[in-house]
């Protein structure tokens, strides 16, 4: 069941009894937790990547170099790569992180990297865990590895008894996502860990964007990742579960060793074996666009409703996009305005800002709630003149799947967070456009001053978005409708494209319900 969902359910269900039930959990003490930081820049700098790093980024003092990677199977052996190049320490942050079959590779490749003396910290968004508490136990108790979890469920099983007595805390996630190596190298953007992620899922493929990045940027990720790591909501594995089984080690590995021939798996290992991202890096012809990029995220006491305003993201981006004076292009899997939100789009439009705004149609979307609260202010955001292009569901072997990879924009469903504005400034990151991110879960994010970027997502709306989305229109009497462009022909479509009667039924009553601020 998908999170958004399960938090929903929890919610409506179980508020009123959590009113009269307390006591059901008790936090273990963090007085004993050790406090640790990353490799200083002296350190970081003496490693392989660290001289690498120094090289390409001599000639770009105060930029970053910036590397999309739109590419599933790209973005899965760019990290494994990195795990296997990294001397000192990897310092990992992921809101899901799934025991399948790219999750098992990516677990054995920390296992591979401690063997060697790399120091591991997994900080975990605790949501998604379960099944997994014998392997993170097991991992925790390599002498090179730590991991911790945020937020999390301090009774195991069955976890829904938490919420009885601390919803409020549990209803806040951490939803971003880092992967940096030797504090020189990160991997920043919207994937988890996972096959729907990476394209290796058969019933979901998530369209997303990921961007490695090489210079200053990458030391205040590791600063943030420092202040989650050792903020009040992140506790350590050792203290809420029971001591790890090092036999589950050599499980993993024997687990890991066997997809070698899986024919599943084939895919990833020639992904593994063909990229030469490490060789492009060390001789400086790896494919970068240098720019000054700043990194935004939550303060970690979002996580216990502790953060000031001006620590928060949604302030930050604020302070740094500015008003928008000429375009906005949006690309958000969950896109949920709001009215205020709306009134926000209204008001751009108004001063002569054109916006273009691409998220999951009905047929795509995994979250029938998340587009019954886009889908109530569809008609005034169209009124407004915005443009709104929603993704069709793309079969598996569809051309137009494979001709529509820049930008994290093709596969089965929508799931990249992007935006570019005014031609000047692309954002990447974790953040939706929605009431969770903006005031329940944490983020992170980058807003990178790259014209070529923006460009490049500007050209995306104009040839590759018509081709894989339905473009909504409002006739003259207020009707929705949508145009799919397929052949070179126009087909309208007067209801919900490619979506059941049922699933249309429940967008129009989950449209009703009061839940904008759970979405």
């Amino acid at each position: 069941m998908n999170i958004r969902i399960r938090v929903m359910i929890y919610a409506l269900c179980i508020s009123l009894a959590s009113l009269l039930i307390t006591g059901c959990t008790t936090a273990p003490s963090l007085a004993d937790r050790t406090i640790t930081h990353a490799l200083t820049p002296e350190e970081s700098q003496a490693t392989t990547l660290g001289k690498a790093g120094m090289r390409l980024s001599s000639p770009y003092p105060g930029k970053t170099g910036i590397h999309t990677l739109a590419d599933a199977r790209e973005a899965f052996a760019a990290r494994v790569l990195l795990a296997r190049a990294a001397q000192r320490t990897l310092d990992i942050q992921y809101y899901i992180w799934h025991g399948d079959l790219t999750g098992t590779l990516l677990f054995d490749s920390l296992r591979m990297a401690a063997e060697r003396g790399v120091r591991v910290r997994l900080l975990l968004d605790d949501m998604t865990t379960s099944g997994l508490d014998s392997l993170l136990a097991a991992l925790d108790s390599h002498p090179n590895i730590e991991i911790r979890l945020f937020n999390p469920f301090f009774i195991r099983s069955p976890r829904w008894i938490n919420y009885l007595s601390d919803f409020s805390r549990l209803n806040r996630r951490m939803h971003n996502k880092s992967f940096t190596a030797d504090n020189q190298v990160t991997i920043v953007g919207g994937r988890n860990i996972g096959d729907e992620y990476f394209g290796a899922a058969d019933d979901m493929v998530f369209a997303d964007l990921d961007v490695l990045a090489i210079g200053p940027v990458v030391k205040d990720v590791s600063r943030n990742f420092d202040d989650y790591w050792n903020s009040l909501s992140s506790y350590p594995v050792s203290l809420i579960l029971p001591p790890g089984d090092p036999l589950q080690l050599q499980l993993l590995e024997e687990r890991a060793s066997k997809l070698e021939n899986d024919p599943r798996a084939s895919a990833y290992f020639k992904a593994l074996r063909g990229s030469s991202l490490i060789r492009q890096l060390s001789d400086g012809t790896i494919d970068l666009q240098w720019a000054k990029t700043k990194m935004v995220s939550d303060d970690p006491s979002k996580g216990l409703r502790e953060a000031p305003p001006n620590e928060l993201l949604t302030h930050e981006l604020g302070q740094i996009i500015g008003k928008p004076k000429s375009e906005v292009e949006l690309v958000s899997s969950y896109f949920v305005p709001t009215a205020a939100g709306v009134e926000n789009f209204t008001a751009m439009a108004k001063r002569g800002v054109k916006i273009q705004i691409l998220t999951n149609s009905l047929e795509a979307t995994d979250v029938v709630a998340v587009h019954a609260g886009y889908a109530k202010r569809r008609k005034p955001l169209l009124r407004a003149g915005i443009k709104l292009y929603e993704m069709r569901r793309l079969s598996s072997d569809s051309q137009e799947k494979q001709s529509a990879g820049r930008f994290g924009i093709s596969g089965s469903s929508l799931h990249a967070k992007t935006f570019s504005v005014d031609g000047s400034r692309v954002f990447v990151g974790s953040f939706n456009f929605d009431p969770r991110s903006a005031k329940l879960n944490t983020e992170l994010g980058f807003v990178i001053d790259s014209p070529e970027l923006a460009r490049a997502i500007a050209k995306a709306f104009h040839d590759k978005v018509p081709e894989i989305a339905y473009e909504v229109h409002l006739s003259e009497t207020g009707d929705l409708y949508w145009i799919e462009q397929k052949d070179g022909k126009e087909i309208r479509h007067d209801t919900e494209p490619g979506a059941s009667l049922w699933r249309r039924l429940a967008v129009g009553f989950l449209s009703l319900l009061p839940i904008d601020w759970m979405l």
